[in-house]
């Protein structure tokens, strides 16, 4: 008896009532499950500085953040199983298997690149540069001023692997030149000393990295595709465990917007890897001083309880 009148009453609302009540219903946004995201962070500059900033992102937004110290391999691995949600360095071709076998899971999602610009190589500093030495075919010619020795990074690495297999095939000469692998901090301290002598130099070079401006970075041309096709051209993907984008469709806009140029984030690096300040501190400082990237970065996106993000953010960088 109770239910009738109710439902009597409810036919007799005005259609232009109903039909705003439903179209208010229909583009209330959905709030994301998520109040926290879980990152993968391989111990490197570039992904560390890049996490910092967009956790200062989320937090006015009500967001927590988490970290995960581990290899890109483990990252991966994680990614799928759900123990971490996003990854912002899945580094193209560099990862192209693990990346590819993670992908055929259909546990992850691949949001697309976050750095433009990047690129991965043989790399000279700004003096050899301008001597000549714009392509690796130049190299062997002039082995005698490199004392025949290219300086790489950790043995076992993809990069590693790349370089010594071209040895073994004399790609451009370098069959009988010394692949000389390193940490990458022993790596650039050869090229440190070598730079501040103004000595040629040739070595495993990428950017975003704070290596770029400290040096005058130039990577050489690379026919041979020995990093890659298109010169060592790199993409650095946004990968989310998928069940995570799914459920966050605000965050998920947010990490689609999230881009930035290989010159901006080498800047950042540098703060961070060779002025020794805190991620925390440069992230911060970053934010501040481009107001306007981040307006692109938030548009459209909201907080966890769908005020306008933007302002959120910038009351918290006041």
């Amino acid at each position: 008896m109770t239910l009738r009148p109710a439902l009597l009453a409810a036919t007799l609302l005005p259609l232009s009532l109903m039909t705003v009540s439903m179209a208010v219903f229909a583009q209330s946004p959905q709030q994301d499950k998520a109040d926290s995201v879980n990152f993968v962070v391989p111990p490197w500059p570039d992904v560390t500085v890049k996490t910092e900033v967009f956790s200062q992102l989320i937090a006015p937004l009500g967001y927590d953040s988490e970290t995960q110290e581990v290899s890109s391999t483990v990252g991966y691995q994680t990614l799928q199983t759900g123990d971490s949600d996003v990854f912002l360095a899945g580094w193209i071709p560099a990862q192209q298997e693990s990346h590819d076998e993670a992908m055929a899971s259909g546990k992850i999602e691949d949001l697309g690149n976050n750095v433009t610009g990047a690129r991965m190589g043989f790399a000279v500093p700004g003096y050899v540069y301008d001597a000549g030495i714009h392509s690796a075919e130049d190299l062997d010619a002039h082995r005698d001023r490199f004392d025949g020795r290219f300086y790489s990074i950790e043995s076992g690495s993809t990069v590693s692997t790349f370089i010594h297999d071209a040895q073994e095939q004399d790609v451009y000469g370098l069959g009988d030149w010394q692949i000389l692998d390193s940490s990458t901090p022993g790596m650039l301290s050869e090229v440190k000393a070598a730079y501040e002598a103004k000595r040629w130099i040739v070595w495993y070079g990428w950017t975003p990295h704070w290596m770029a401006p400290a040096y005058d970075m130039h990577i050489l041309d690379d026919p041979e595709s020995v990093y890659g096709p298109d010169n060592g051209k790199s993409d650095v993907r946004t990968i989310v465990n998928k069940a995570f984008a799914e459920a966050n469709p605000n965050l998920l806009k947010l990490l689609e917007q999230f881009t930035l140029t290989a010159d901006e984030q080498s800047k950042f690096i540098d703060g961070y890897g060779r002025q020794e300040r805190s991620a925390r501190d440069v992230a911060r400082q970053w934010l501040q001083d481009h107001p306007e990237r981040v307006a692109e970065f938030l548009d459209g996106v909201k907080t966890r309880d769908g005020q306008p993000a933007l302002d959120a953010v910038e009351a918290s960088l006041r």
